[in-house]
């Protein structure tokens, strides 16, 4: 039997979005790049670094999904400073958890909210696999943090 090994090119996210033109402004800002693809009630963003195809669809719905929240991990409390100073400048309003133990790790992280209310982080992990009764963090004013809001 031979074994094929699949090379995977990138990460894809397709996520429900309200308003679409709505979401793409704040996308934009987030990534720092405009979306490859629009059409009605759709937006592709194909995202470089890191590598992840990112779409949005344009759907109804009256509550948030069953999505904790999202993501981008990076090497250094500096490149989270950066990413974080990037968001600011382009309009986001941020939130930060600096030194904050959260699923079971020390971590340095800045937040965003998008329109629908989904919640993106960027993080480095400093110290990992701490005790068990370091449990995980919940994400912006459930967790209590300050709420975030977004571009209008």
């Amino acid at each position: 039997m031979t074994t094929n090994t699949v090379q995977a090119l990138k990460a894809h996210l397709a996520l429900n979005v309200r308003d679409v033109g709505r979401s793409i402004e704040f996308y934009k800002h987030l990534l720092g790049l405009e979306p490859s693809k629009v059409r009605t009630g759709y937006a592709k963003f194909d995202v470089q670094n890191p590598p992840l195809n990112l779409t949005l669809n344009e759907h109804e719905f009256t509550e948030r999904g069953a999505l904790s929240h999202l993501g981008i991990q990076v090497a250094s409390t500096q490149d989270v400073l950066a990413m974080r100073e990037r968001w600011v400048e382009a309009g986001l309003v941020t939130r930060d958890e600096m030194q904050t133990s959260c699923c079971y790790a020390l971590q340095d992280k800045a937040w965003v909210r998008d329109p629908d209310g989904n919640e993106w982080e960027v993080f480095v992990v400093l110290e990992d696999n701490l005790a068990e009764s370091n449990a995980c963090c919940g994400v912006g004013a459930e967790a209590g943090g300050a709420p975030l809001t977004q571009i209008t």
